[in-house]
């Protein structure tokens, strides 16, 4: 049987929200640069190359859009904020270009926002999630790498986490890209998500 969202294929790049056509539901993935976002889209849509991975941070440099189902059901890839390569002005770009997007999607279902599990979140995911909040946008905190907490340290860890960002463990996903730890739940929700009507 195949896996939700295997289906998954790139269906378009731009570098500004007005080149996006409608469609009827989507979702989006963001966070700070080198946290592993490509590798957990591959991870939640079952293939090995759908979203490029870099060793180098801050690659992706546009909207990725890659449709599941049909052409009008989107799960979207959005540039790294944090420590991205290229100058300045190119870097405060692509925080523009992320915040237009989030702004400006009537069919954005829910902004899934990666943080780094070993290392916790950083102000500019605290400072993400609360412009989230501000615009009312629905959104899940996604710590990835959960794998490279040694299992001693896990509990406090989950607990500091959730904690310092305000919100609830279970209200949160606790996965591995690499191990695969959480990804079936997660594709579930995302799935869900894209596939209500």
């Amino acid at each position: 049987m195949a896996h939700p969202l295997s289906n998954a294929r790139f269906l378009l790049s731009a570098s500004d929200v007005r080149q996006l056509g409608p469609c009827h539901a989507e979702v989006a993935f963001v966070g700070r640069s080198n946290v592993g976002k490509s590798s957990l889209l591959n991870a939640l849509v079952h293939q090995k190359a759908l979203a490029r991975v870099s060793r180098t941070p801050g690659r992706t440099r546009l909207i990725n859009v890659f449709a599941v189902e049909d052409e009008d059901r989107w799960i979207v890839d959005l540039p790294g904020y944090g420590h991205a390569s290229g100058p300045k002005r190119e870097r405060d770009e692509w925080q523009g270009m992320i915040e237009r997007y989030l702004a400006k999607r009537p069919s954005l279902r829910m902004v899934f926002v990666l943080i780094d599990a070993e290392v916790g979140p950083t102000p500019l995911d605290a400072q993400m999630l609360e412009w989230l909040v501000a615009h009312r946008l629905s959104a899940v905190v996604v710590a990835n790498k959960f794998d490279k907490v040694k299992p001693s340290r896990r509990e406090t860890q989950v607990r500091d986490i959730a904690a310092a960002l305000g919100r609830r463990p279970e209200a949160m996903a606790w996965v591995s890209a690499a191990k695969g730890t959480g990804v079936p739940e997660l594709r579930s929700v995302v799935a869900s998500l894209l596939s209500s009507d």
